[in-house]
């Protein structure tokens, strides 16, 4: 314990640096490792608390300042926009979508062609959590594929196939849909013969997964749209909309991490 801090009010120091946007706990243990933190002007070993309200927190010299309020927000990003902050070919961003200045953290990237719901967060604890393979936080798709899969072919991609570099994915929750989704936006796809709209739920998200899932089975994707993160649905929003979240969502949010 340092001077000045009550014992109820302390935190792990590398927690704290993450809510203040140093990154990922884990990140913000390297900080600590390499000797670039202190506390109250001691340097600190990893696994010391600090109350972030009393004590005086350093990294690298500059005081360590805490956000009174994180901000989240969830977004639907079209096709045709990039899922990260900035790019150096000038394409189009998230940051175009959501002009709101700040450290931002992409939760639940979707590649260029995808789209569907994401989240931004200047939190980067919650951030690491939501995006950290062991976390295993559900997302739920609708693909619009070529053809109609079977049902040996829908067995397959709920035990698991093997995509693009030997990988083998794991067991998904997966249906074929008798109806389009209500409430998707509608957009022009071209495809000769027939199509299905097949439901998938994932707790993994390799680069363009489902696209390989599906071509493993013999039904290349057409449209894809990411419907649920997490505890987070995508209703009532069209593509390129954006709000912040409420109350609850944040307490859903926080709650399907807590303990993990």
């Amino acid at each position: 314990m340092f001077p000045g801090t009550a014992q109820l009010e302390e935190e792990r120091i590398q927690k704290i640096l993450s809510r203040a946007g140093f990154g990922s706990r884990r990140m913000c243990e390297d900080l600590i490792r390499q000797g670039r933190v202190t506390v109250n002007g001691r340097k600190v070993v990893l696994g010391a608390k600090a109350d972030s309200e009393k004590d005086v927190i350093r990294v690298d010299g500059e005081r360590v300042r805490i956000a009174q309020e994180r901000r989240y927000i969830v977004l639907y990003k079209p096709r045709g926009v990039l899922s990260s902050l900035s790019d150096p070919e000038g394409r189009k961003t998230l940051r175009d979508l959501v002009p709101i200045s700040g450290h931002w953290y992409p939760v639940g990237r979707l590649d260029f062609d995808s789209e569907g719901l994401m989240l931004l967060t200047d939190d980067g604890d919650l951030a690491h959590k939501l995006t950290h393979p062991r976390y295993q936080h559900q997302k739920i798709y609708v693909v619009l594929v070529h053809g109609v899969p079977s049902s040996q072919s829908l067995a397959r991609l709920r035990r698991g196939v093997v995509i693009e570099g030997g990988y083998m994915t794991a067991p998904a929750r997966v249906s074929l849909l008798h109806e389009p989704p209500r409430g998707l936006p509608p957009m022009n796809v071209h495809a000769r013969g027939a199509t299905a709209w097949v439901k998938m739920t994932l707790h993994e998200g390799r680069k363009r997964q489902i696209r390989h899932m599906m071509a493993a089975v013999g039904h290349p994707v057409l449209r894809l749209v990411r419907i649920g993160l997490g505890p987070l649905p995508l209703h009532g929003l069209k593509p390129g909309q954006w709000r912040h979240l409420t109350k609850a969502e944040i307490r859903r949010l926080k709650e399907s991490v807590s303990g993990r």
